[in-house]
C-alpha cells in the first residue's frame, strides 16, 4: 500500500515533477479508466507525477467546458513507456502507461512543456490537497 502522506511530503519537498495534459484527458484518466498518456516523445522516467490541466479548450466539446483547467488537478504514476499497447486510449508514437491516478481539487498555476517543477508555494498547496485526499480515501494500492 502507498502511504499518501509520504507522497505529500515528497511533493512538498519539490521532488515530484508535473506534466501538463489538455482536458478532457485528465478527466478521462481520473474518471473513465484512461490508462495511457500519448506523446510524441519517450520518457525513461517512472513513478509519480503531478497532473496539470492546461488552459487550452482545443480538445473540448461544448459539454466539457466546465472541466477544470489552468492548474494541478491530480496525481498519477508512470509505470512504463511503450510504442504499442492494447488499450482503447492508446494512439500515437509513445504511451506513458499510468496507474494509481487520483484527482485533486484545482490548484491554479501555469503549465509548461514537458515535465516541469512547480513553484514551492504550489507544491505546498498540492501536498496539502493530497493530505486531505488521504484522509477521505483508502490508501492507494501500489501496483
Amino acid at each position: 500500500m502507498l502511504d499518501l502522506t509520504k507522497l505529500a511530503s515528497r511533493v512538498a519537498a519539490g521532488e515530484i515533477k508535473a506534466l501538463s495534459i489538455k482536458q478532457p484527458y485528465p478527466h478521462h484518466i481520473f474518471h473513465d479508466g484512461k490508462d495511457v498518456e500519448n506523446r510524441d516523445w519517450s520518457t525513461r522516467g517512472r513513478g509519480w507525477f503531478i497532473v496539470h490541466a492546461g488552459i487550452s479548450k482545443s480538445e473540448l466539446d461544448d459539454d466539457q467546458m466546465h472541466l477544470p483547467r489552468g492548474g494541478v488537478v491530480g496525481m498519477a504514476r508512470i509505470v512504463d513507456c511503450v510504442t504499442e499497447m492494447e488499450s482503447r486510449w492508446f494512439f500515437g508514437r509513445y504511451g506513458f502507461v499510468l496507474r494509481d491516478a487520483f484527482p485533486l481539487p484545482l490548484i491554479p498555476c501555469r503549465g509548461q512543456l514537458g515535465f516541469f517543477n512547480l513553484e514551492p508555494a504550489t507544491c505546498a498547496e498540492v501536498a496539502a490537497a493530497i493530505r486531505v485526499h488521504a484522509g477521505h480515501q483508502p490508501e492507494v494500492a501500489s501496483r
